[in-house]
This record gives structure tokens, C-alpha cells and sequence, in this order.
């Protein structure tokens, strides 16, 4: 069964900035290029025909594109441990309004809504158990706490299927759609997200 997310792909010279703030926490499984996107839904394992279901729902998202910069960094924990370090985005209100029009669009096509608060961000690393020590992190965060960038937009919602490995996720986005305003915006798509999905 196809795992399935939907996210949003910030542009190369974004990427870049990112990847200059991959260092400092040994063992830490920074992002590859590829793997760098603004997550709007995740959706997870779900077969074919529900696949195309969530392709056609979200090629009738209408929303303008997000314009943002990088704002800041910062970790998620699990059980009291960092598994997770972030770049942050502001403003959050364009981001947030465009995923409860993606939930919306998955919950037509048959899927659960998303009960997590959204917190918009991109993953720059993943840490195991063995990845940084406490004081490693914090400093990480210290050095990088002022991130920022030149505003940004984020001009296509993407569908993308994860394949997992056993040393990484493969990001392969299968359908994208145009959030510009005007006649690009109609839900037209130029991929196909039926032919696409794979098993």
C-alpha cells in the first residue's frame, strides 16, 4: 500500500540555507536535499483506490500561495527524549489556513480528520537514542535560534509517497497542484495522481 503525505517543497536556495545548519549534534540523521518539504497533512498507509480518492479531493484545494521565511529553530521530544530538529516558519496563519483545506480535502475522501495541533515547520534532522547529548542540542539550538531568510513562496501542494529503507525515507512526490491565484489555480495538475501512486 502506498504511505502517503502532503506537504509543500521550499526552493533551492531555502534548502541551502538549511543545510548550512546541519552540523554540531553527532549522529544526528540530517535531511538529505530531497527530504526537505513543510509537511501539511500526513496520511500514512493507504490502499489504491483510497489513494485516488485523496488525489482527485486534493486537486479541488483552492487557497493562495504561502508566502513565509524561515524563522527560528527547534526539537520535538518523545517521552522526555529529542527525536526531532526543526526549522520554523512565520507567518504561521497562510500555512495553517492551507492544511485545514488539506484535512478537509482527506477527510471527503474518506480519511479521519487530523486531531494533532498543527505546528508548521521543516524536519532538518532525526535523532535516535545514540544521536547528540543534552548539551549538544541546546547549543545547536542557541547557534541557530535566529534563523531567518528573505520571505519565500511555497507555489505547489505536492503529494508524495514515502519509501521507507533501512536508512532512510525516500520522498517521491506522485501528483503536485499550482496554488498561484488566477487560471493556474483552477485545480489542474501537472502530474497524474492515479498513474503515479505506486504500490
Amino acid at each position: 500500500m502506498p504511505r502517503l503525505f502532503v506537504a509543500l517543497r521550499p526552493p533551492p536556495a531555502i534548502r541551502d540555507r538549511l543545510i548550512d545548519v546541519m552540523d554540531g549534534v553527532p549522529h544526528a540523521r540530517w535531511q538529505e536535499d530531497e527530504q526537505l518539504h513543510c509537511t501539511l497533512r500526513f496520511i500514512g498507509e493507504v490502499e489504491r483506490p483510497v489513494a485516488e480518492d485523496i488525489a482527485a479531493a486534493l486537486a479541488q484545494v483552492h487557497a493562495p500561495v504561502p508566502v513565509v521565511s524561515l524563522a527560528g529553530v527547534g526539537a520535538f521530544d518523545h517521552r522526555g527524549r529529542v527525536d526531532t530538529l526543526w526549522a520554523g516558519l512565520h507567518p504561521v496563519d497562510a500555512l495553517a489556513h492551507l492544511h485545514r483545506k488539506v484535512d478537509q480535502a482527506c477527510v471527503r475522501a474518506g480519511l479521519p480528520p487530523e486531531r494533532r495541533a498543527y505546528r508548521p515547520h521543516i524536519t532538518v534532522a532525526r535523532l535516535s537514542r545514540s544521536a547528540g547529548t543534552a548539551p549538544e542540542i541546546a547549543r545547536w539550538q542557541a547557534r541557530h535560534l535566529a534563523l531567518s531568510s528573505a520571505p519565500f513562496p511555497l507555489p505547489h501542494l505536492i503529494l508524495y509517497q514515502s519509501h521507507l529503507t533501512t536508512h532512510a525515507a525516500h520522498y517521491e512526490p506522485v501528483a503536485r497542484w499550482p496554488l498561484e491565484p488566477g487560471e493556474d489555480s483552477s485545480g489542474s495538475h501537472d502530474g497524474s495522481p492515479t498513474n503515479d501512486i505506486r504500490e
